[in-house]
């Protein structure tokens, strides 16, 4: 059982920037890919990123790509999203998620309660 918490959501200005933090319980959080997802209202969840087991390999949604930087720590049992030049579009709830496995469509079985980014333009 994993535990997951989110932080670091907020209002910011178009061009802002935010890093989102998001906690994880337990011994095990090396044995998990991490994912974070965003949903607006009235959209569907959508994929931001994901980073694999120890780090070394990152990949993101069409959307983010070079605006948003996905890192962990896994001596903090912590995933970060660094959310560079927002624009209003990426208001939404960010989720973070964790899963054994790593790669493009996979099923997370662990998901945050979610943290609120807002960008005002």
């Amino acid at each position: 059982q994993v535990q997951l918490v989110e932080s670091g959501g907020g209002l910011v200005q178009a061009g802002g920037s935010l890093r989102l933090s998001c906690a994880a319980s337990g011994r095990t959080f090396s044995s998990y890919a991490m994912g974070w997802f965003r949903q607006a209202p009235g959209k569907e969840r959508e994929f931001v990123a994901a980073i694999s087991w120890g780090g070394g390999s990152t990949f993101y949604g069409d959307s983010v790509k070079g605006r948003f930087t996905i890192s962990r720590d896994n001596f903090k049992n912590t995933v970060y999203l660094q959310l560079n030049s927002l624009k209003p579009e990426d208001t939404a709830v960010y989720y973070c998620a964790a899963s054994p496995h790593y790669g493009p469509g996979i099923a997370y079985d662990y998901w945050g309660q979610g943290t609120q980014v807002t960008v005002s333009s």
